[in-house]
């Protein structure tokens, strides 16, 4: 906590923001900055879009190698990673993403988090991974914290394909793991990222808020993009892929 005997020296939130100890924000004992709001806010699986002042984590193995750009360039001289991968590790580097495996655990003390935000994560689990995240999920919120996920509205791909009638489009969109790796780099590859990137799973509104109520949550609700019950949302994306998503917020109970 700031106080006295604290260092005047700037912190780095998870984004790298510095912020003055004077700002109001808070440092914890795990060196997690939290801003004026106070509140410990995380975005789990956050890929390419990280929040300003969240704590942003990510699966990834470039948020691993992001702190080893040696192995990265030795990687992709021996074809394992391509132009793009290169520059998601340098983007994780950039933006202090975090890593962690959601399903396992997600770094954070019990009933010690107000906001969990998860979006176009879930799908990529199978749905033992995806009971477990949600779990996790709830054992790290406070009573009363909210969880928002953010899934592919299948019913939305459906009427698309209802409209077009391309099977393979369809299929294309939906992202399944349905190709196997070929070659020896395409497997290396496969073993260093545990497997494909795909989705494992689909869901509607309906589903995915019918599965975050059989986890434990209450008041669960499918919400309109640009909705939210999270108090301060800082910069949030609201709308993040609205027009393709469904989106849910429930609450961890109170008791």
């Amino acid at each position: 906590m700031a106080g006295s005997g604290a260092s005047s020296r700037p912190w780095t939130t998870a984004d790298g923001v510095a912020v003055s100890p004077d700002s109001g924000a808070v440092r914890s004992n795990s060196g997690a900055v939290r801003l004026n709001s106070g509140a410990v806010r995380l975005n789990i699986g956050c890929g390419m879009a990280p929040t300003p002042g969240w704590l942003n984590y990510d699966n990834s193995l470039a948020v691993r190698l992001a702190g080893w750009p040696a192995t990265a360039r030795l990687l992709a001289r021996l074809g394992v990673l391509d132009a793009g991968n290169l520059e998601f590790v340098e983007f994780c580097r950039k933006h202090g993403i975090r890593h962690a495996d959601g399903v396992a655990r997600i770094p954070h003390a019990p009933a010690s988090v107000d906001v969990v935000y998860s979006s176009h994560m879930i799908e990529h689990l199978d749905r033992w991974e995806a009971e477990r995240f949600l779990a996790e999920c709830r054992r790290v919120l406070k009573p009363g914290g909210t969880l928002r996920i953010v899934v592919p509205d299948l019913r939305i791909t459906l009427r698309d394909y209802i409209a077009k009638g391309n099977a393979d489009i369809f299929l294309d969109h939906l992202q399944l793991e349905l190709d196997k790796p070929h070659g020896w780099r395409a497997r290396l590859r496969h073993l260093l990222t545990g497997g494909g990137r795909n989705h494992r799973w689909l869901y509607d509104g309906k589903s995915i808020a019918g599965l975050i109520e059989r986890c434990g949550f209450a008041e669960v609700e499918v919400v309109e993009p640009g909705r939210t019950r999270i108090a301060d949302p800082g910069e949030l994306d609201l709308n993040e892929r609205a027009h393709e998503s469904a989106m849910v917020e429930a609450s961890r109970p109170r008791q």
